[in-house]
């Protein structure tokens, strides 16, 4: 499980750093030198994510939406500069005991 969770705290990265790319191009005005950097990130996370312990795809993305749920609120804060409130924790908090579920092998 630590290894997974490790992974996803990875790809999680690549993933929010790539869109953040695009992000900062379309939106903030940012070169287009950003996007080959998010294209690159954005191919480091999908192949990061297959080397998860799941089984089946479905469920590795399906249990890493809750670790890049958490992930994006840190981004929001540490990068951003914005501070998630009780109501963007409490749903990540819900996404992160879902993905706990999906991930537990009782």
């Amino acid at each position: 499980m630590g290894r997974t969770l490790g992974l996803y705290g990875l790809a999680a990265l690549g993933e929010i750093g790539g869109c953040f790319a695009v992000w900062a191009w379309a939106r903030n005005g940012a070169s287009a030198w950003w996007l080959p950097v998010g294209a690159a990130a954005l191919a480091a996370f999908a192949w990061i994510l297959t080397r998860s312990d799941a089984d089946f795809a479905g469920r590795a993305f399906a249990a890493y939406g809750g670790i890049y749920i958490v992930a994006s609120l840190a981004w929001l804060g540490l990068v951003e500069g914005m501070v998630p409130n009780g109501r963007d924790l409490g749903g990540a908090a819900l996404c992160l005991a879902g993905a706990g579920l999906m991930l537990w092998r009782g």
